[in-house]
């Protein structure tokens, strides 16, 4: 069942309406191509693939029964496409939040996830690493043998959930349409800093999402937290940053969108506020700048 009500708003009723993809007992050819295809989608985080990349042997093994599910998705994991597409353009950091993202459904709950895979890498090699997500226990209690593996906090499932989970999702998961590979951060990590805090994640709408708008933070996420001077003559020192998703800029067509960030004085807040509306923008958050 979905885990809100907000599902279509956040781009995430196509996973709480959908029924689990799993290869069960006497399954057909067809069958097995959907989970083939599921196990693509989810594995490579929905990046496009071309005919030429697919990995015809390890589908006909798994066609022939050969392979179950587990083994092809440890197969997929591992392969020189996934390497080539999430391990070497990457930073480490990065790639571990894939690795979750795609292999067990979630994001890292805390730093220390992070800490212990990224150990494990440097030391053992990423193939291992690649394995203790798949061979753990929480793979094997979610997903074991045949069920391909899904975003689980993005539904209610009860089994080893946290509230964290869900909020940090929506930093890794960008929108059914998205690809791993295609959002605005780029390789950079998305949440480095708020593992690091031991902090919950804001909770940002997918781009194309129900409201039409989508706020990101800044590329390196440093926006200045402090400026210097006063915005005009006898204003109060104390200065307030305004930051805007999605307004619209004065210009025909209106089709572009973009945010944007205000510094006013507290006498300039309520008319800068009453602009933003007008323009159809969507306050982000409201935090003290000096």
């Amino acid at each position: 069942m979905p885990i809100t009500t907000a599902a279509s708003r956040l781009g995430m009723t196509a996973f709480s309406e959908t029924r689990l993809i799993e290869l069960r007992p006497n399954w057909t050819s067809e069958e097995a191509k959907i989970v083939i295809q599921a196990v693509y989608r989810q594995v490579l985080g929905n990046d496009y693939l071309m005919e030429s990349e697919r990995l015809t042997g390890l589908e006909s093994l798994l066609t022939n029964g050969q392979l179950t599910v587990r083994d092809f998705v440890r197969s997929v994991a591992k392969s020189d496409l996934y390497k080539t597409k999430f391990l070497y353009p990457h930073f480490q950091t990065r790639v571990i939040e894939l690795n979750f993202k795609h292999l067990l459904g979630r994001a890292p709950y805390d730093e220390s996830e992070v800490i212990e895979h990224l150990d494990r890498y440097q030391t053992q090699g990423f193939e291992t690493d690649i394995d203790s997500y798949i061979d753990s226990n929480e793979y094997d209690t979610n997903f074991g043998d045949a069920i391909v593996p899904y975003y689980r906090d993005l539904v209610t499932t009860g089994v080893g959930q946290r509230t964290v989970g869900f909020t940090r999702m929506f930093r890794l998961y960008r929108g059914y349409a998205n690809s791993d590979r295609s959002q605005l951060a780029g390789a950079n990590s998305r949440l480095a800093s708020d593992l690091a805090r031991n902090s919950a994640s804001a909770i940002v709408a997918p781009s194309g999402g129900g409201e039409g708008w989508a706020y990101q933070a800044s590329k390196l996420g440093t926006a200045p937290d402090r400026v210097f001077g006063r915005s005009s003559q006898g204003s109060t020192p104390r200065l307030y940053r305004i930051e805007v998703a999605g307004i619209s800029l004065p210009r025909y067509p209106r089709v572009r969108r973009s945010n944007k960030e205000f510094i006013v004085p507290y006498e300039q807040l309520s008319n800068t506020l009453q602009q933003i509306n007008k323009l159809g923008g969507k306050v982000a958050s409201i935090t003290l700048a000096q």
